[in-house]
């Protein structure tokens, strides 16, 4: 990898750092292609990717970034799973390694916030964007659909009353 190559990534990486809702950094030694694959997918679907880059230049390109402290994470055979959503990348790992015992959580950054295991852990125990949005339209959809059972409950009870007392007067 010569010089402009090795900027390029460092130029790339630093995008990751900025840009991503979280990043988590894992050990991968003794993955199968298969078993990368099989994550990579994984995090597509949610959104989010996998990469492998060199520590040191990883370590570059985390100098002068808010989440600069999680370059103590980056030594062996690292991987950097990340995704805009600042849950699912977390989601995705913890299910990852609970399938798979070569595939170690080191810990990560959320923002300017690094994280141990146990706080990746936390994090992917979190409710993601969707679920949220989700939560949020439920509650607001709640007092309308109740306000709307109340002001048609009395027209109906109305109503009711009128055919009982049609039915009594044709009696």
């Amino acid at each position: 990898m010569d010089r402009a190559q090795k900027e390029k990534v460092v130029e790339e990486l630093g995008q990751i750092f900025e840009s991503s809702g979280v990043v988590v950094v894992a050990h991968y030694a003794g993955l199968t292609v298969a078993d990368m694959q099989a994550l990579r997918a994984k995090m597509r679907e949610v959104g989010g990717s996998v990469r492998v880059a060199k520590n040191r230049l990883a370590k570059i390109a985390l100098e002068g970034k808010p989440c600069e402290g999680m370059g103590e994470l980056l030594t062996g055979m690292t991987v950097l799973a990340y995704s805009e959503d600042p849950v699912a990348a977390a989601k995705v790992t913890d299910a990852y390694a609970k399938t798979n015992d070569k595939f170690v959580i080191l810990g990560g950054a959320m923002g300017s916030t690094v994280l141990d295991p146990a706080g990746v852990k936390a994090v992917s125990q979190m409710p993601s964007r969707e679920e949220l949005i989700a939560s949020i339209a439920a509650c607001l959809g709640a007092p309308a659909s109740g306000l709307a059972g109340a002001i048609g409950a009395p027209a109906s009870n109305i109503a009711g009353i009128l055919s009982t007392l049609e039915e009594r007067e044709a009696a």
